[in-house]
């Protein structure tokens, strides 16, 4: 079976990627925790890290079934978030730590928000609820702290980086996002970049409580906004991103799933 390659050019200095060191902070991932962690990700048998870039080589997953069932999804979230809970950053201090990256993640919002408060496809929660958003990201992301006790976050828990085994077994590809951070911000993005509205509340009651759900959300409903703010007004995908960031605005409004 042919391996996965992942090579990264050295990032923008002063991107995103660089600001968070995303591309590094994989390698040691793959290093450090992959071997320890508990879950099923993919074997690395090559890693380096050095001026020229990132080089990752990996067990290729891609014959795995793509995503994960919402109720599968969640429970394996789970068994990440409980292994390292309050343990993560004390045995990795090198982790992502909350709010990392914020100032440059609000001003890219502002930014972005008047082409997206122009699309004829956003419905009137999901418009009001950015509105809000505007000028408060950074509240938003200090909000995250008081969604629980930290632990082993993916970062990126999003459909596209899981793949279900035939056996049920889910893995947990693409580590760059890795952090230290309350399990509910994981829970809250997978619920709304890849879960349909209708089974929140499934994948809620598989992962064992909603609590820090609602200080995590508008947090990940930055994130939505701007994914939402790559595909075309009126495509299917943007769509879909509507349709959960009005479930996510229902959830807020409600203070529950």
């Amino acid at each position: 079976m042919p391996n996965h390659v992942k090579r990264r050019s050295p990032a923008e200095p002063g991107s995103i990627p660089a600001v968070l060191n995303i591309f590094e902070s994989e390698v040691r991932f793959y290093r450090e925790i992959a071997p320890v962690v508990g879950v099923r990700v993919p074997a690395c048998y090559e890693s380096e890290a050095n001026a020229e870039g990132t080089l990752l080589v990996l067990e290729d997953l891609s014959a795995w079934e793509p995503g994960a069932e919402p109720v599968a999804g969640a429970k394996a979230l789970r068994d990440l978030h409980d292994r390292w809970i309050g343990r993560a950053h004390l045995e990795w201090p090198w982790l992502r730590p909350l709010e990392a990256g914020a100032d440059l993640v609000a001003a890219l919002f502002d930014r972005t928000w008047p082409r997206l408060a122009s699309r004829s496809d956003l419905s009137a929660p999901v418009r009001e609820a950015g509105e809000r958003l505007v000028g408060h990201v950074l509240d938003a992301e200090r909000d995250v702290a008081r969604a629980g006790e930290l632990t082993l976050a993916h970062g990126d828990a999003s459909a596209q980086n899981l793949r279900t085994a035939p056996d049920g077994v889910v893995a947990f590809l693409d580590w760059e996002d890795v952090s230290a951070a309350p399990g509910a911000l994981d829970l809250a993005w997978f619920l709304l970049s890849s879960v349909e509205p209708e089974r929140w509340s499934e994948a809620v009651d598989a992962y064992g409580t909603s609590h820090g759900l609602a200080e995590a959300m508008p947090s990940t409903m930055v994130q939505g906004y701007l994914t939402m703010a790559d595909y075309p007004d009126g495509s299917e995908p943007a769509a879909g991103w509507n349709a959960r960031l009005e479930s996510a605005a229902a959830l807020l409004a409600r203070g529950r799933v």
